[in-house]
Order: structure tokens, then sequence, then C-alpha cells
């Protein structure tokens, strides 16, 4: 199938940045104006144009996040970061920023909060005796190896808690920086502890930089899903969201490019915009693609019951409707085509060592 490729307005977008604005806070009466504040200097992975970015230290008394929605395969979540600097324009996890005191807009891209005690508490978890082992996924919210990652290497701490403890666990990112902890997943998967979900929207380089401008490039993604595979590590790719007019016509070519490069299986999600996002992303998509921006916003409410803030359990992810429907069809004739026989990998549980197991094995 012949890719549309839409024609960006390059040049009415902040270079380097998802969110164009910074809507205030709600739950804040007043707004404020912050300066001279510490900053660190980060680099994007092109090299470019250097950005500011503040990074926050915070000591939570719990690490471990408990989700309680149907529509996610798993029950608890670490996330080493909040806020997230990849700056992707429709990331649903935008909204809890505001729960720090921040906005969801240009401050998740430049406010980044993180728990440097979070292999600590993880640890201590593990061997206090009263944990029963289930999956654990780094990244439910937000990019467990955004930049941030490079330096800090708070995920890379939090594997080897897992290894150590042989507990499974999964992981959601967008960033090829994964690769760098090659050596721990490796181990990891050879004794069945570790899944790996790569997040790939598009295909167009030009399209991945305005809308995820500091996200791993597509070949990048590509590359990432090709050696976690080769080194025996399943991976997953995720297809989300799914934005109608704007990267749903690369269906097709996306489930075998990461076929051809042995991912496991393909999911996707369609595009939903909670809270400020419907704010954030029509501002964006108005300036990105002004000439069809009226019409993905339309398609995206087709999708959602006639509105672009989705909240129902079983309906937010799919959508639903003769184009969440379409979409349906051809992801599930996608994968017949070019994952055929492929089968997700099971996780062992049974490994699992508290520290008293732990102790015991020493005599």
């Amino acid at each position: 199938m012949a890719v549309v490729k839409p024609h960006i307005k390059v040049d009415e977008l902040q270079k380097g940045r998802g969110a164009q604005l910074n809507p205030h806070n709600g739950f804040i009466k007043n707004s404020y104006v912050q300066t001279d504040e510490p900053v660190m200097w980060w680099q994007s992975e092109d090299d470019q144009e250097k950005r500011q970015t503040t990074y926050i230290e915070v000591f939570p008394k719990n690490n471990l996040s408990k989700n309680n929605s149907p529509d996610i395969p798993f029950d608890y979540s670490i996330n080493p970061y909040n806020g997230c600097e990849h700056g992707c324009v429709y990331c649903y996890a935008r909204n809890s920023h505001e729960y720090w005191g921040y906005s969801a807009g240009r401050d998740f891209e430049e406010k980044i909060l993180y728990k440097p005690k979070g292999h600590d508490m993880l640890r201590q978890l593990f061997r206090s005796g009263k944990w029963q082992p289930q999956l654990i996924v780094l990244s439910g919210n937000t990019d467990c190896y955004q930049p941030a990652e490079q330096e800090l290497k708070l995920t890379r701490k939090l594997l080897e808690v897992f290894l150590e403890h042989k507990h499974p666990v999964g992981i959601i990112t967008k960033n090829a920086l994964i690769l760098r902890d090659l050596d721990i997943l490796k181990e990891l998967a050879a004794q069945k502890l570790v899944s790996v979900t790569i997040s790939i929207t598009t295909l167009q380089e030009e399209l991945r930089r305005t809308m995820e401008p500091r996200t791993s490039s597509v070949a990048n993604r590509l590359k990432a899903v090709e050696e976690l595979s080769r080194a025996g590590i399943p991976v997953n790719v995720n297809m989300a969201p799914i934005i109608p007019g704007v990267n749903s016509e690369e269906i097709f070519s996306l489930v075998e490019a990461v076929g051809q490069r042995g991912a496991t299986s393909v999911q996707y999600i369609m595009a939903r915009l909670n809270g400020q996002i419907a704010l954030i992303f029509e501002d964006w998509v108005k300036k990105a693609l002004p000439e069809r921006a009226d019409k993905i916003l339309a398609l995206i409410k087709e999708t959602h019951g006639g509105t672009l803030n989705e909240s129902r359990w079983k309906t937010r992810m799919k959508g639903e409707g003769h184009y969440a429907n379409n979409i349906a069809d051809m992801f599930r004739i996608a994968r017949k085509k070019y994952l055929p026989g492929k089968k997700e990998h099971d996780l062992d549980y049974s490994q699992f060592v508290t520290n008293t197991e732990r102790q015991l094995s020493l005599f």
C-alpha cells in the first residue's frame, strides 16, 4: 500500500519540542513564572540544537504504581522518571505532570523528576518476604530510557535488582538506548524473566522528528527490534497511537518492517486526547498539518463517540465505529501476513528469590 506522506509545516514548529504551548495547570488557582532555574544540558540524538531541561530529585515512599484499569495487561509499574523529555505531542502521560504542580505542556518535557533511590526501594520490597512475584513493567507512564537515563542509569540499576532476585520484568520504550543494557537483558531472557515492547508510531522520519522530537530515530528503533530479537529477547512492537489521517496508512508497511526484524507480536492503540492533551495536540496539528488538521480531529472524534476526550474502559484504547473497526481489520490481516506462527513468550515466576532464600543458599 502506498503511503501518502503528509506535508509538515516544519517552520511553524519550535525545534526540539513537541508541545508548542504551556497550558495552565488546572489544579493551581494562580499561574506563575520561574526564572534563574538550575539546569542541565542534554543533547538530542541527532546532535541538533541543545535544550534546557531541569532535573529534580524526588524521594517517594513507594516506588511501585498500582494499575486498576482493565485495559492494561499488568497491575504494577515503576517509573524512574516523571515527565519525559521525548516530548511526544500526543502522550497520555502529560496529564499526570499536573499532579506534581507543573503543566502538561512544555513543563512535561522540561521539568523532569527522577527517583535516585528507586532501585533500593525495589530491593527492600523483594527482600521483605511480603511480595508475591507478578509482572512489574518499567515505563507504565513515562519512558524509562528517556535522555536522562544515559547519565543517571536508574533503569539499569532497577534491572540489576530484577536479575539479582530472578523476578520477571517488562519494559516499554521508544528509545534505542535500551541496547546499552543488552548484557543484563540477555541474562534475564535466558531465564525467561524479561519481555520488551518497542513503541514505533511511524516509519516517516520527518513526522517522527516533529511529533516525537527527542525520541530515537525510526532507523535506530528498527535496529533495536532487530538486535534484541537476535539476542533472544522477545520483542513486541506497539504502534501507539494510531492517529487517523497522520499515520493510519502505515499499518501494513510498519508491521512488515518489524516482522522482518524479528518482532514476535504487534499491538496498537487508537489516539485519544484526554485533558490538556487535546489542547496541546490541537495546537500542534493546526501548526504542523494545517490543511489536514480539521479532518484529523474529526476522525479522532469519530473513533470515540464524537469526542476527543475518551475515558471509557474497554473502548478507550481501541475506539469504536467503522473507522476503528477498519483499523482492527487491517492489523489482523497484517499480523497474519507478516508475523505468521510467531508466539509471545511466557515469563517464569517460579524462580523468584527472596532475601531469606538468598541467605540460606550461602550454607
